[in-house]
């Protein structure tokens, strides 16, 4: 019985986790396109010190934080974002602009999907990565953060040391790497964690985007 009632939690707690992506998804149908600023809220999130709102606009300069349990989902011209909890996130650009130059993730993780033909520069504790047209999960902390080149091209540079660089170029999440604040080996390989191919489908689909794992016809809903 405790194992029936175990198991029984474990897809309850699954189908959960599935509803989120589902419920942005099912939105940006309704809504037919999808316009630049905050998407969905979930706990406690603020935007240069003030409550966030759905629908507040975002631009570069601003700075998100989130809260424990709470998560962001925005989007900034052509690219969309998925903030996780105990994030600080500094949006990068000319102040004012709504076409981010990049970000920076001074703790907490980001999931980001980017535009083509549009590069950015995002920035962790312990690296800089130039991006183009990717889909990036970043993790930050002071002593490394975890890059995932979920799919597209990837510079990924050590902060501490220069000549510590990779070109990571990936389809379906093949080269995650660690990057550390400081060590004889500053960038290490790493394992896939902590993001979904369910994630980065829903970030794509607000735009009708599909990332390149997804093969045939595809319906989100």
């Amino acid at each position: 019985m405790n194992r029936r009632r175990m198991l029984k939690g474990t897809l309850l707690a699954s189908a959960a986790a599935a509803l989120s992506p589902l419920r942005v998804i099912q939105d940006a149908l309704a809504l037919g396109s999808v316009e630049s600023g905050v998407y969905r809220i979930k706990g406690t999130v603020t935007i240069n010190g003030r409550a966030a709102t759905e629908k507040m606009p975002l631009k570069a300069g601003d700075v998100i934080e989130t809260g424990p349990g709470a998560e962001l989902v925005f989007v900034a011209n052509k690219d969309a974002f998925l903030v996780r909890e105990n994030t600080h996130l500094e949006l990068a650009g000319s102040v004012g602009a709504t076409i981010l130059r990049g970000f920076r993730v001074v703790t907490g993780a980001v999931l980001s999907v980017f535009e083509r033909g549009r590069p950015k520069r995002l920035i962790t504790s312990t690296a800089t990565i130039g991006i183009r047209g990717t889909g990036l999960y970043i993790e930050s902390e002071p002593a490394r953060s975890y890059v995932c080149t979920c799919y597209g091209v990837s510079d990924i540079e050590a902060l501490a040391d220069a000549s510590y660089r990779e070109t990571i170029e990936t389809t379906h999440h093949e080269e995650p790497r660690y990057v550390y604040a400081t060590g004889e080996t500053m960038i290490a390989p790493a394992t896939v964690q902590n993001h979904t191919d369910a994630e980065l489908i829903m970030l794509e689909w607000l735009f009708r985007r599909e990332p390149p794992f997804v093969t045939g016809p595809y319906k989100p809903y």
